[in-house]
């Protein structure tokens, strides 16, 4: 009983490190997983946590290959998307959470101004970005909430 309690409290923390992109998301929820079925150490917990860790490695494939795909077909380029990373780290620090979206937003501006040369022509390139990035962490969250799904039923099965 404590140690679902325990599972459920990591896999909720998960679930918002997922949406705030603060907290590694999908590796807090296997933890939750995990402290509810490695403990048990029968099959049905086993089983449970290798599911949850295969969807964590699919959410993980899939998360950077889809995102990667639609920024490559809009033709944003890496270095513009590094730079966004750099500004979103920095503004993380400074203005907590909010900021590393802020500076993600303003370093993948400021590297497709400075290489397309018009305000115009930089927007719809961030905008690609964004999209991106939110199709990542739709993509993040859907695993963690199948990872979720999947140790509620081994709780139902226990």
């Amino acid at each position: 009983m404590v140690l679902s309690l325990v599972a459920g409290l990591l896999i909720v923390v998960g679930l918002v490190g997922v949406v705030s992109q603060v907290l590694p998301g999908l590796i807090v929820v296997l933890a939750g997983v995990a402290v509810w079925g490695i403990p048990r150490g029968d099959a049905l917990g086993w089983w449970v946590v290798g599911v949850a860790a295969a969807l964590l490695v699919l959410g993980t494939v899939v998360k950077y290959l889809v995102p990667g795909k639609q920024l490559k077909d809009a033709g944003v380029p890496g270095r513009s998307l590094l730079l966004g990373a750099v500004l979103g780290i920095i503004g993380f620090f400074v203005i907590p959470v909010v900021g590393l979206f802020l500076g993600f937003v303003l370093g993948v501006y400021l590297a497709e101004l400075a290489r397309l040369g018009s305000s115009a022509a930089a927007w719809p390139s961030t905008k690609h970005a964004l999209r991106a990035v939110g199709w990542s962490i739709v993509i993040e969250l859907a695993a963690a909430l199948l990872m979720t799904a999947a140790w509620i039923v081994g709780l139902v099965m226990a």
